[in-house]
């Protein structure tokens, strides 16, 4: 009996100092999209074993939340150098093993017969921002230099660098490459970089954009960037890009205010919209849902994001504030993102909607970034 007493006060005491509101935002959040998934995943060939793999995912997640939210993170960050190695090394990995997936790229490790795998940029997402908050608040307050000096700025832009070329080169990943990109603006911005480095830094971005547009980008990579300005340039008949896009927004119209009912979609439960319970999970959201259960959808990660956001401010360690501002910055992108994929005003580069998409990699790495969120929460208290 003193054990299970001991039991129930660790418990209780875990839950007072956590981040309760947090957890149950995230719970909710991922419950919803599993139930999506179960409908955009009736027309496949084999229908379990999505909720079957997205479930255990989740699980994992959720018990690599409870690790992570009784673990100071400073512990992790003292470390920085394993971080370094580990973003490094496991983001190389796709580079021999990797294998493609539905919306290209070369960023899969699997397994098996295939129908399980890791996509380690997912992962490294969180190590990534980790080390960027370490190095971030290093240089604002331990180098003996200010964050602004050239020494610094260019410190920084090779760490990104490194990880950003990376992802390119060894996954073929522009969506990731992106995330990334997008996590390190925010950052520098959090940390107090002048105005006048993303001023400089756009101009540069501009003068090499021809170069980027002719060398860096595949043919598929303009297209989709192509298809967002003048959809009848690309995929002008076949199933394509533009045919995806279409069908999406097809879907979340005929959906008007509250939806044609789960498990009714016209477009949901037929093969006119593609990779529906990853990519356009929410265009089956829209058309069973409506305005309603999209609007249910954008508030809860907008909640989800404010908390992030809410941790971040009461923290009074800078590093922890970083990484908690990284982690809305990631989750704000890809729901930005993915949201405009499916009503056609940004292209289509794969990005998943944060807990909603089907996709192991991507529900695991959002609980467990969120894990850390909470650990701050608690150390903060």
């Amino acid at each position: 009996m003193d054990i299970v007493k001991r039991v129930l006060i660790t418990i209780r005491n875990y839950f007072k100092t956590a981040d309760s509101l947090l957890l149950v935002l995230c719970a909710g959040a991922t419950a919803f999209g599993i139930v999506m998934i179960y409908s955009a995943t009736r027309t496949y060939a084999n229908p379990d074993q999505y909720i079957r793999i997205q479930t255990i995912a989740a699980l994992i997640g959720f018990v690599g939340y409870f690790l992570l939210s009784i673990v100071d993170v400073d512990i992790i960050t003292d470390r920085w150098f394993l971080l370094l190695a580990f973003n490094l090394l496991f983001t190389s990995t796709t580079l021999v093993w990797g294998e493609g997936s539905a919306t290209g790229g070369n960023g899969w490790l699997r397994f098996g017969d295939g129908s399980i795998g890791i996509q380690p940029t997912e992962i490294v997402k969180i190590t990534y921002i980790l080390l960027l908050a370490k190095h971030m608040a290093y240089l604002r307050e331990g180098s003996g230099r200010e964050i602004n000096s050239a020494l610094s700025v260019g410190a920084l832009t090779l760490h990104f660098a490194m990880i950003f070329g990376l992802v390119i080169i060894a996954a073929d990943d522009l969506g990731s490459a992106m995330v990334f990109a997008v996590i390190f603006i925010v950052m520098l911005f959090a940390a107090g970089l002048r105005l006048l480095w993303f001023a400089l830094g756009a101009a540069v971005l501009g003068a090499a954009s021809p170069f980027i547009w002719q060398y860096a980008l595949r043919d598929y990579h303009r297209n989709r960037i192509i298809a967002v300005f003048n959809p009848r340039a690309v995929d002008e008949t076949g199933r394509g890009i533009t045919w995806q896009v279409t069908q999406s927004k097809i879907a979340l119209g005929s959906g008007q205010l509250t939806g044609q009912g789960y498990l009714q979609g016209v477009q949901s439960q037929s093969s006119n919209i593609p990779i529906k319970h990853s990519d356009f999970i929410f265009a089956i959201i829209g058309e069973e849902l409506g305005l309603l259960g999209c609007l249910a959808v954008i508030v809860l990660l907008l909640l989800i994001i404010a908390r992030c956001v809410y941790v971040g401010v009461r923290s009074r360690d800078r590093m922890k504030m970083l990484y908690c501002v990284g982690v809305a910055g990631m989750l704000t992108f890809q729901m930005f993102e993915n949201i405009g994929m499916c009503i056609g005003i940004m292209p289509v580069i794969g990005i998943t909607l944060p807990f909603f998409s089907y996709g192991g990699s991507s529900i695991l790495s959002s609980i467990a970034a969120c894990g850390i969120v909470s650990s701050i929460r608690r150390s903060s208290a």
